[in-house]
């Protein structure tokens, strides 16, 4: 009588580490690399967001973004909720600082793609793709063309969101041939739960034979109940940057901005205060700075569809006044709880 073949006892496969890049388990640069990893999950560290938003909040308080004299309308129309489709006409008249233009513009968006481009009455043409490949990877490219010598130009950039870090690469006009362009690399690195430390350095070559490079040092700190943000921003020839933003209330947010210039031929400073009070059916925005100028903003909203903005700027010291009113109509193509859907907010652009 035969025997039967002894039984063969499985043979788990090997376990994979969840760091790739660890050393074999038997070097003692193993156990330091395990020890690090596991340290720096035990503190619970959250992504800071990208050096490109370190000052959002400020800006989204301050008007200077959105401040604008003259006559303006804009006229929109959404022809699709999902994904977003929506196109815009835009006219502009009577600034004392631009000449009348008129705008076309049209955007799409779905869960992974955001698509914007615009052309204007001289014939220039500006788009912008974001792609989200993950909830890590975004790669975003921006483009214009223009009919003046010199202001046509080509950006490419990437965003990595790591667990506790950013990184950001870009590239403005860059020429493969000659490796010519503007290239700025950023990094910004959760230290703790509230502070947040990075650097950015810009590398630019205008010509084969000419080069030059300098880097900027950043910090944010942000409160334990989220409610305030303090930003810092030291760059080159002794220029800097210091926001600080709070939460007063859900209606109520202020910010402050003060911008230092130590360079051996110029000492300046200018501080700038502004606060944001979102009512139910309007926003207001005020702001004060140290050069005389009192500006602030009204958007009144009467309808989902219809708003009205007027703007208002005072130069003390130069006794000069600005003064802008502006409408803005959507006229949607939906049915009421399509309407209902587009309160929803946008992917923002970059």
């Amino acid at each position: 009588m035969a025997s039967s073949p002894p039984l063969l006892t499985p043979v788990e496969p090997p376990q994979l580490s969840p760091y790739p890049l660890q050393p074999t388990s038997s070097s003692p640069l193993a156990s330091l690399y395990n020890r690090f990893a596991s340290w720096r999950s035990s503190l619970g560290l959250s992504n800071p967001g990208t050096v490109e938003n370190l000052t959002k909040e400020v800006k989204s308080t301050h008007l200077t973004n959105f401040f604008f004299d003259g006559a303006r309308a804009d006229l929109s129309k959404s022809l699709s909720v999902n994904p977003i489709f929506q196109v815009t006409h835009s006219f502009a008249l009577g600034s004392q600082t631009s000449p009348p233009s008129y705008n076309f513009a049209a955007v799409f968006a779905n869960d992974k793609v955001f698509l914007q481009g615009n052309v204007d009455h001289d014939g220039n043409v500006n788009g912008r793709l974001n792609q989200g490949w993950s909830q890590s990877n975004v790669s975003k490219v921006q483009g214009q063309l223009s009919s003046q010598v010199g202001h046509s130009m080509l950006q490419a950039e990437h965003d990595y969101l790591g667990q506790d870090y950013s990184v950001n690469v870009k590239a403005i006009n860059p020429s493969p041939t000659d490796l010519t362009g503007i290239y700025i690399g950023s990094y910004l690195q959760s230290v703790t739960k509230n502070l947040a430390l990075g650097f950015e350095t810009l590398y630019q070559r205008p010509t084969p034979d000419m080069a030059e490079s300098q880097t900027s040092y950043l910090a944010k700190y942000t409160g334990s109940d989220k409610n305030w943000i303090a930003t810092a921003q030291l760059q080159p020839a002794g220029i800097v940057q210091a926001t600080y933003w709070q939460k007063l209330s859900e209606k109520v947010e202020v910010a402050a901005e003060l911008q230092l210039i130590a360079a051996p031929a110029r000492r300046d400073a200018i501080a700038t205060l502004g606060a944001k009070y979102d009512l139910r059916m309007s926003t207001f925005r005020a702001q004060l700075d140290s050069t005389g100028k009192v500006s602030a903003l009204l958007e009144q909203r009467f309808a989902p569809a219809f708003s009205f903005m007027v703007s208002g700027e005072i130069d003390h010291f130069k006794n000069a006044a600005k003064v802008g009113v502006g409408v803005m109509i959507e006229s949607p193509s939906m049915t009421p709880e399509e309407m209902g859907m587009m309160q929803m907010p946008v992917p923002p652009a970059p």
